[in-house]
């Protein structure tokens, strides 16, 4: 329960928030946030398990200077989203959609579906970034592989369940805004900067780790 509830609060971290808020703004809809905000909490656990599962087999921790790596991989991918988003802001409004039938709809929604690809990846990041600490903390305090195993999933469970709350929370308003033009230039601007000044604060200490 402790590693469920951590998890929830580990997805209100600013650089998980900033990241995800990117993407959530660019498509309306409660259940559509509520999916950027599941896809990348999937993204986030598949790697925690996976690189815990890597050094569970060597009896290894993760190398400090891999540490800094994936936070410097991080401090990049803020950038490129919030530059992205930022860009957006500043391009011309899009013509609004007609209704889509038969075939045209069938790839509308194949296109929607393949843009819950940035959340993923985006997870994928985050959880390489944060596997090293939390790796370390379960090996040092569970005694089995079976309830360390069960520690990350139910960690990885809840971080996955608070994001897409609060995604779909975040764009429920967003949705009734939509058709505003104001705020579809206002809303990318305001997260791309966000995002773009956090990824720079964010690069420095794992910067000043890899070349010290």
């Amino acid at each position: 329960m402790l590693g469920a509830l951590l998890g929830v609060r580990h997805a209100l971290e600013p650089d998980h928030l900033a990241a995800v808020s990117t993407l959530v703004e660019g498509g309306p809809g409660p259940l559509r946030g509520a999916l950027v905000g599941a896809f990348w909490g999937i993204g986030h656990t598949v790697s925690l398990l996976v690189i815990w599962a890597v050094l569970a087999l060597l009896h290894a921790e993760l190398p400090v200077r891999l540490m800094h790596l994936f936070e410097l991989l991080v401090a990049v991918m803020l950038i490129a989203l919030g530059i992205r988003s930022v860009r957006r802001a500043l391009a011309p409004l899009p013509a609004p959609a007609l209704p889509a039938h038969g075939h045209e709809h069938r790839r509308a929604k194949l296109i929607d579906w393949s843009i819950l690809n940035r959340p993923l990846g985006a997870g994928l990041v985050h959880g390489a970034a944060g596997s090293g600490a939390l790796t370390a903390l379960v090996m040092a305090g569970l005694p089995s592989p079976a309830l360390r195993l069960a520690y990350i999933g139910l960690f990885g469970i809840g971080s996955l369940c608070g994001m897409a709350l609060l995604t779909g929370l975040f764009a429920l308003p967003l949705s009734r805004m939509h058709g505003s033009k104001p705020a579809l230039r206002l809303l990318p601007a305001l997260t791309g900067c966000l995002a773009t000044a956090l990824g720079v604060q964010w690069a420095y200490a794992p910067l000043f780790g890899l070349l010290h």
